[in-house]
């Protein structure tokens, strides 16, 4: 590469002499100012990854093939930088080869709106020259975006360009390297656990409260089948001998005194009760319902 630096724009592009280049990051470090990562990926006709080892990043430092690959940081009197290498001449072109590498800028868990001064400083590998050949200041479109692509390679025939870009990804690199086709694990969420069938406690003491608990309610009196008196008198019932209660029922819900009850003579056991308060004649083994009942006879 000869000539003087070019100061790019968004969406400008120059071509490239050199066999190969350093595309270098460099930003302002200072409070709050989050780390920030250069990464490349390798692209093939289809504008995808062949495969997962097309990433070349901080954990993957080095391509398969060692045409691309992650350099160390360091710090200049300018601030700090990170930067990624590639080899232009030796890729290899056709269906299998990579058409384009695509240049990334990632911060760390923070938006590069709190990266001040990103620039992207593209150089010859060789080394021949000392000064960039093009530098691009990249300035985010929201300043929420947590992975920019800073600029591209790509071939156009037998020649290689730059083009600045300054695309922005808001979920980061792994939804930039998603994008691209790198199968990218899910972040990890804890051993998944199941809830086992708990037993059912066996029946215990009952809790001390602390103060006596209620009484159990008693339970309800089994009905009789006798007939019951109603507003606290005995009635008869339609010349019918009833049992004698012996306990006359409360009226009205309010109890009643307790009246003598008379004791039966075994004669007055062989006679009727008397019903409506009338005296009946004696019982005998051939009584007889009156057809219309006591109160029609005539007297």
């Amino acid at each position: 590469m000869t000539g003087m630096t070019r100061t790019m724009v968004k969406g400008s592009n120059i071509p490239l002499e050199a066999s190969g280049v350093r595309a270098v990051l460099r930003w302002s470090p200072g409070a709050g100012v989050p780390d920030v990562d250069a990464s490349a990926l390798l692209l093939g006709p289809d504008g995808r990854v062949r495969t997962d080892e097309d990433f070349v990043f901080y954990n993957q430092p080095r391509h398969p093939s060692g045409l691309a690959r992650h350099l160390p940081k360091r710090s200049v009197p300018e601030g700090l930088t990170d930067a990624v290498e590639v080899d232009l001449a030796g890729l290899d072109s056709g269906a299998d080869g990579v058409d384009r590498v695509v240049l990334v800028a990632s911060a760390d868990g923070s938006p590069f709106a709190l990266v001040p001064d990103l620039r992207v400083m593209l150089y010859d590998a060789a080394g021949a020259v000392a000064q960039p050949v093009a530098v691009f200041d990249v300035e985010p479109d929201t300043g929420d975006e947590t992975a920019l692509i800073c600029g591209e390679l790509y071939r156009r025939g037998d020649q290689w360009k730059f083009r600045a870009l300054g695309q922005g990804y808001a979920d980061g690199l792994i939804g930039l390297a998603a994008e691209f086709g790198i199968a990218v694990e899910a972040p990890a969420t804890g051993p998944e656990t199941t809830s086992a069938p708990q037993p059912v406690p066996a029946a215990g003491p009952e809790p001390d409260l602390g103060y006596p608990l209620p009484a159990p309610a008693p339970a309800p009196a089994p009905a009789t089948t006798a007939a019951q008196p109603a507003y606290g008198y005995p009635q008869p019932a339609y010349g019918y001998p009833q049992e004698a209660p012996t306990q006359p029922a409360a009226a009205y819900g309010y109890p009643q005194e307790a009246q003598p009850q008379a004791q039966p003579t075994a004669a007055a056991a062989a006679t009727a009760q008397a019903a409506y308060g009338y005296p009946q004649a004696e019982a005998s083994t051939s009584f007889r319902l009156p057809p219309q009942g006591p109160q029609f006879q005539n007297r």
